[in-house]
């Protein structure tokens, strides 16, 4: 998806109109027009502000990846072989097990949304 398509499909999935887009970034109605014709691309600048308001990565806007989440990586702890550490020490297997079962215990209480 180009970066025409994800601007509208994310101002759209917002409720919002090409008009209340431009008032929040501070340009003209018809600069957002011609983003999402692809007539024209948004700066850098605009793109890290829209990833912002939209609450995506600047990665998305840019249609470089499909993962929206900014700043999330998904890991699967049972089949990703991961290294991980706190303090500069490694997690034993111990932890790793107390730690698992404190994500499950708030994944059933709905408290950790997963995708």
């Amino acid at each position: 998806m180009n970066i025409a398509q994800r601007i509208k499909d994310l101002r759209l999935s917002k409720h919002l109109t090409q008009k209340e887009l431009a008032q929040l970034l501070n340009v003209k109605p018809t600069t957002i027009s011609g983003w999402e014709l692809g007539r024209n691309e948004p700066s850098i600048d605009t793109l890290k502000d829209l990833a912002h308001i939209f609450n995506v990565s600047v990665d998305y806007m840019a249609g470089d990846t499909e993962n929206q989440n900014k700043d999330k990586k998904s890991i699967d702890l049972e089949k990703d072989p991961v290294v991980l550490s706190y303090g500069g020490r490694p997690v034993s297997d111990e932890d790793m097990e107390v730690i698992k079962a404190i994500l499950e215990r708030h994944k059933n209480d709905g408290d950790i949304h997963y995708e």
